[in-house]
């Protein structure tokens, strides 16, 4: 298929697009490595879930044999104008193809990884989650990379161990950014292999897809709200410190700078005296963990404000050796804790977990003590249906 011409003063040429499935279906969107072409990725397709829509588009722009997304004058990473430029064109494309409304999900190999980077990071609310195969994302490229940028928006990223194509450097880079401070569910996978799709990744990649793509079905997407705290008019403050390691495999459980039991002990005490808060083994977390469940009479709060709405756990404390805890915020709030410091997003949340799922880590302090009781206490709040959360 050809698409129609991209905007009159676009200096690329009209789309040229390969697609699959049914136009109405969520739309995966397949971008190339560098050298390759449209009818090369999208025979991805015939390993991914059938139940989506798939596309692939030419890049525009050619630098020697092949096609590329971006011109990167020999020093290995997009140039500003350029990817600008590639963007712009693209999502003139996209635009025609799947309207707003429809959920897009990106998948980059290579320097079409740097692409679908840059794309949701240019605009993280047009696109339902990215994976970033064996690249690196567009640092230094004109597009944000600030903390808590893609809260809210699932990613997928794998890596080969032995990648000596992308610099060591900016593929640990883009691990350490997207599996933290992005804000970014983000499920993260290196194997054994160079800069190529092993064939587990591939695996874990279409099982990405598909809860993904069911998660919308059910839910849809779930909107960035302002961050309006309830016992923070004046904002909430920042953690001190650098942030402590989490990781990055499930079960998810903070791994250094952990709270001192006593701590631990007296957050519970307080969780547990919230209005209507039973607790007991958690429904969702490991052996030891303690979950706040709220009484039936004191639910009315939506089925996203809940770790597990069935026995209605809005939060848990993970055990002592690790003295964190999960718990459910609307999204909007999500993103603020994450960007000052005091959260991590979990991996799965928006795929199997609620969208504003997060590890609230442990409190070090009696000012920490203070700060995190009353982050759980709007997440008890919402649950409870004491707390709405700010329009968009």
């Amino acid at each position: 298929m050809t698409a129609d011409a991209a905007t009159p003063d676009s200096p690329f040429g009209p789309p040229t697009a390969v697609t699959r499935g049914d136009a109405t279906a969520p739309l995966v969107v397949l971008l190339h490595g560098r050298g390759s072409r449209e009818t090369e990725i999208i025979t991805l397709a015939d390993t991914l879930p059938p139940a989506l829509a798939y596309a692939a588009v030419r890049a525009p722009l050619a630098e020697g044999p092949g096609f590329a997304w971006f011109a990167n004058r020999g020093i290995g990473r997009p140039v500003a104008e350029s990817l600008r430029a590639t963007m712009d064109w693209f999502n003139t494309w996209l635009d025609e193809i799947a309207p707003r409304g429809r959920p897009v999900l990106l998948v980059g190999f290579s320097g079409g990884a740097a692409f679908a980077g840059g794309l949701v990071l240019d605009n993280p609310e047009r696109f339902a989650g990215a994976a970033i195969l064996y690249g690196t994302l567009p640092f230094e490229a004109g597009v944000p990379t600030v903390p808590a940028r893609l809260a809210g928006v699932p990613m997928f990223v794998a890596q080969g161990e032995h990648d000596h194509v992308i610099p060591r450097e900016l593929l640990d880079r883009t691990w350490h950014y997207l599996t933290g401070e992005s804000g970014a569910p983000t499920i993260a996978r290196r194997d054994p292999v160079s800069h190529e799709i092993a064939t587990g990744a591939l695996a874990s990649l279409a099982g990405w897809l598909a809860e993904r793509a069911d998660h919308l079905a059910r839910h849809g997407r779930s909107g960035r709200q302002p961050a309006h705290w309830p016992s923070f008019p004046e904002g909430l403050p920042d953690r001190a410190g650098p942030r402590p390691h989490a990781s990055v495999t499930i079960p998810q459980q903070q791994i250094s700078d952990n709270s001192p039991t006593e701590l631990q002990e007296k957050l519970f005490a307080r969780l547990s005296t919230l209005p209507g808060v039973s607790t007991s083994q958690s429904a969702l977390s490991v052996r030891g963990a303690r979950g706040f469940m709220l009484t039936e009479a004191h639910t009315t709060g939506p089925e996203e404000a809940f770790l597990v709405q069935q026995v209605r756990e809005f939060a848990h404390l993970h055990p002592g050796h690790d003295g964190s805890l999960h718990i459910a915020l609307p999204v909007g709030l999500a993103a603020d804790a994450i960007q000052h410091g005091w959260a991590v997003a979990h991996p799965l949340a928006g795929i199997r977990l609620t969208p504003g799922m997060v590890l609230v880590y442990g409190p070090r302090d009696e000012r920490e003590l203070e700060i995190i009781t009353a982050i759980v206490s709007t997440s008890h709040a919402w649950a409870a249906g004491h707390f709405i959360p700010a329009a968009a």
